[in-house]
């Protein structure tokens, strides 16, 4: 082979070569291309906007947990949410925050609003700031209480397509599994559980962790029957009737009686709690409407008895409020406490604490002891008898505290009505004598 045909045999590989490398960087290049705009289609459909009201609310309860009086309201809160939600820390979390906002909102000009109203009298905005407590809880309370009620609505639904789900696989997981894909519904996390709890290796072991963070007895009802009728059959009434089908109409017609007691409740007890708290509101007015038309009732408000009566006054609408509060209790979810580590453990941990409440609790086997736990088992309660202990040296030191300031109170307002009050010089029967001229010496 000659050099001249060699060499255009070596230009003809490298021109081949180059042909190919070139072919490939554009077939690449537009490859790229491509997966790259199928890849920002993707992100474009799931990226959220900058502002994202979802990821707010989701750094709203993130600094408010960290706050040390707001993260009470915030647990108390998140107690009751994550039974409804069932796990869904996402939605818990900002359906908390949701409603803290709300209550900061509406809490902290109200808070202004005190301040610039109850500036010359203490004893009133202590007073009108500790009522503010009471009213954020019953507002919270609200709130959460319109997503329980929202969840009982819901589950007359998922009833309704149980029914049909049934009649369609003659199964109960699998028409409890047909109604847990209904994204729709809030409570199919529920049905969800509960089809998790029928296919368990252990399904009444799971069914009984379920009864304890069930949101309500209905969906109790629901899960006892579901399990029964998949353990044992279905059975058939005298009618020929399916039983199961039976007991779920029986769950849904208490249901419903249940939403209509509670929108009676919210509808009788509307604003009452606000009205059983007004004459707080009204002390300082009357008081000044008092003194302004009547000068001798000066020595009244400023003694004794006018701030015993301020006081009973007091006592008696914060009753009033807390009864109101007991009666439009509705049963519905309850908060609980975190019996985990609550904060009477935490100070019976202390040593001397310790000591001093095991001197003062009856010992085991007297027969205080088992009275004392006899009436705990039949109120049904969680306490230990230590923390009972601890709650009532709690409320014996606090009672103690008021009662010294209200004596010290006493005390010092009789200290300046001895030195500093002048001696009353209004006669009120010479006044009534002069005005109409019955006497001749005015």
């Amino acid at each position: 082979m000659s050099n001249d045909m060699l060499g255009k045999l070596i230009i003809g590989i490298f021109a081949v070569f180059g042909i190919i490398v070139i072919a490939y960087l554009i077939v690449n290049k537009f490859t790229n291309k491509k997966n790259t705009k199928f890849v920002a289609s993707l992100v474009d459909g799931t990226k959220t906007k900058k502002f994202s009201n979802e990821i707010m609310y989701q750094k709203i309860y993130i600094f408010l947990a960290k706050v040390p009086f707001l993260r009470r309201y915030i647990l108390k809160i998140r107690r009751r949410l994550e039974i409804i939600n069932l796990e869904d820390e996402y939605l818990t979390r900002s359906q908390t925050a949701k409603m803290m906002t709300k209550a900061i909102l509406v809490v902290v000009p109200l808070t202004i609003v005190i301040i610039l109203f109850a500036k010359s009298n203490l004893v009133l905005m202590a007073t009108l700031l500790l009522f503010e407590l009471f009213f954020v809880e019953t507002f919270l309370d609200g709130l959460v209480d319109k997503v329980d009620n929202k969840l009982l609505k819901e589950q007359i639904d998922m009833f309704s397509e149980m029914r049909h789900a049934y009649h369609e696989f003659n199964l109960v997981e699998e028409a409890v599994y047909e109604v847990a894909q209904n994204d729709e519904l809030e409570v199919s996390k529920q049905a969800e559980k509960i089809y998790e709890i029928l296919i368990a290796d252990d399904p009444e072991m799971e069914l009984e962790k379920y009864y304890d963070v069930a949101p309500n007895s209905f969906l109790k009802e629901f899960a006892g029957i579901s399990y029964l009728t998949k353990e044992f059959g279905d059975r058939q009434d005298s009618d020929g009737a399916s039983l199961y089908l039976k007991n779920l109409n029986n769950i849904t017609q208490e249901m419903q009686i249940e939403i209509l007691k509670r929108e009676k409740l919210d509808y009788v007890f509307q604003s009452l709690a606000m009205i059983a708290a007004l004459p707080i509101l009204f002390l300082d007015v009357v008081k000044k409407w008092a003194l302004s038309q009547f000068a001798f009732t000066k020595s009244f408000y400023d003694g004794k008895t006018g701030f015993i009566a301020q006081i009973l006054l007091i006592v008696l609408t914060f009753i009033c409020y807390i009864l109101v509060r007991k009666l439009k209790d509705n049963g519905s979810v309850d908060t609980g406490r975190n019996m985990q580590n609550p904060w009477e453990q935490k100070l019976y941990s202390k040593k001397w604490i310790k000591k001093f409440i095991n001197l003062i609790m009856p010992k085991k086997g007297t027969k205080e002891y088992r009275l004392k736990v006899k009436l705990m088992k039949e109120s049904a309660t969680k306490l230990r008898m230590e923390w009972l202990y601890i709650d009532r040296c709690m409320y014996a030191i606090v009672a103690f505290l008021i009662a010294l300031f209200i004596f010290w109170q006493l005390h010092n307002l009789t200290i300046q009505y001895i030195y500093e009050e002048p001696k009353a010089d209004y006669d009120l029967l010479r006044h009534d004598e002069c005005k109409s001229g019955k006497n001749s010496i005015c």
